[in-house]
């Protein structure tokens, strides 16, 4: 047994920590609270995801079982909201959601409802449940729409599609493609009004009675390729910074302080949004952790994230020690990202070995991987291989230590975005000159 381990074995605040998560999504984060000394066991429910984290951490195929063993149980998705307020009613430690948090994320149209009626201003939307009726509707309201998926399928984020003709009809025609190819099989959408300016999302720790400051800024780069192109993949990568005070929030997430505090709310919320020099327009919530989000900010927290997770789950009043200046991550992924199609996976990317040409994991987080014989291997079904980060004072020290280490690591096959964080230069200009920083 080496010195670490011994140390590890005998620390006196060790916790078990039950991670019960919908893709595996949270192997990076389960990691690294067993790497700070506790006892760790982790549920993946997709049956294509169940290889991740082998090798890494101990896993379960009935978390159910654990319950009593576990000292706090975390949920990493949404859709677990009543066992969540079971187990809270229960008596036990629980970072999760709840079924009102749930329908944030997951009913886009409730949660437009409920900006709506904590007195936040919204961007004209319809929900659909066919595309006929939708094509009907853009003919007769001519305008440039957004168009997303709600309920499951809002997991498949390339179905997401940005309009840019101000009529409409390139919108259309993608209503009518998604008609030939899923029929009656894609359920509800909405059709949103688009407007212009900077992406920029708001989010906070909820410790069940209030938010835990500071409060985390982040830009997502969500397209495939640099400079906003290609397909949208859900995200590519993240820069982000922490901040005490927030002109978005004030408008928007502080206003649901008392509706979380009803409901009992203790988590991980965020609040998308376009802002421009006319106003603030909330887009949609991810009421749990987002994903690489979460992994960007434990680059920045500089306090273990198991003791962390610990206090916000115990509705502790706290200030989050956090790093000055910037963080930044970019996913390493490799095909047939961001698509599904298990043959291609099978042929180019099942087992593939991520390789280091030094020894230097710092700032590497592992996504979708097994360990076998101490080198990581590419699992799961979508190809996401790793989150590279890098931290720094400015945005381009931070760019730079994430190069620096993405230039360690080999992937064959794989891709990632070379410009994330590079609009940050143009973007802190308008915000600062709309009064929003």
């Amino acid at each position: 047994m080496t010195p670490k381990n011994k140390l590890r074995s005998k620390q006196p605040d060790s916790k078990n920590f039950l991670f019960v998560s919908r893709y595996g999504e949270s192997l990076d984060i389960a990691f690294a609270v067993q790497n700070e000394g506790h006892k760790v066991r982790m549920y993946i429910e997709e049956s294509g995801c169940r290889e991740i984290g082998l090798g890494f951490i101990k896993r379960t195929t009935n978390w159910e079982k654990h319950t009593d063993w576990a000292d706090i149980i975390v949920f990493d998705y949404t859709g677990y909201g009543e066992e969540s307020k079971a187990l809270k009613d229960s008596g036990k430690l629980v970072f999760g959601g709840n079924t009102y948090t749930d329908n944030l994320e997951l009913d886009r149209n409730f949660g437009q409802e409920e900006l709506k009626r904590h007195g936040i201003k919204i961007l004209p939307s319809r929900e659909f449940q066919t595309f006929e009726e939708a094509i009907q509707f853009i003919r007769k309201h001519p305008d440039c729409y957004v168009m997303k998926p709600s309920g499951e399928t809002q997991e498949l984020k390339q179905l997401l599609f940005v309009g840019q003709d101000d009529e409409g009809a390139d919108v259309i025609r993608i209503l009518q493609a998604y008609e030939r190819s899923w029929g009656n099989d894609f359920g509800t959408f909405q059709l949103q009004k688009k407007v212009k300016g900077v992406e920029i999302s708001v989010s906070g720790y909820f410790n069940g009675k209030d938010f835990i400051k500071p409060l985390n800024i982040t830009f997502e780069h969500k397209k495939l390729f640099p400079k906003e192109l290609g397909v949208s993949t859900g995200e590519m990568g993240s820069s982000m910074f922490w901040t005490k005070d927030s002109p978005i929030f004030d408008a928007t997430l502080a206003k649901f302080t008392p509706t979380l505090r009803e409901h009992g709310f203790i988590g991980h919320i965020d609040l998308n949004c376009i802002v421009n020099g006319n106003g603030i327009y909330p887009l949609e919530f991810t009421s749990r952790f987002g994903f690489p989000q979460v992994f960007i900010q434990r680059a920045g927290i500089n306090e273990e994230f198991g003791q962390f997770l610990l206090k916000v789950a115990r509705g502790e009043n706290f200030t989050i020690n956090v790093k000055k200046g910037f963080q930044v991550g970019a996913f390493i992924v490799v095909p047939p990202f961001p698509y599904e199609d298990k043959k291609t996976f099978r042929l180019f990317s099942k087992d593939a070995v991520v390789v280091f040409k030094k020894d230097k994991k710092e700032g590497v987080h592992p996504m979708h991987v097994k360990r076998i014989n101490n080198e990581w291997l590419i699992t799961g079904d979508t190809g996401i291989a790793v989150l590279v980060t890098g931290t720094g004072v400015t945005m381009k020290d931070a760019q730079r230590m994430m190069q620096n280490r993405i230039s360690n690591v080999i992937v064959n096959n794989g891709y990632y975005r070379t410009d994330i964080g590079d609009r940050w230069h143009e973007d802190s200009d308008r915000l600062w000159s709309w009064g929003l920083l």
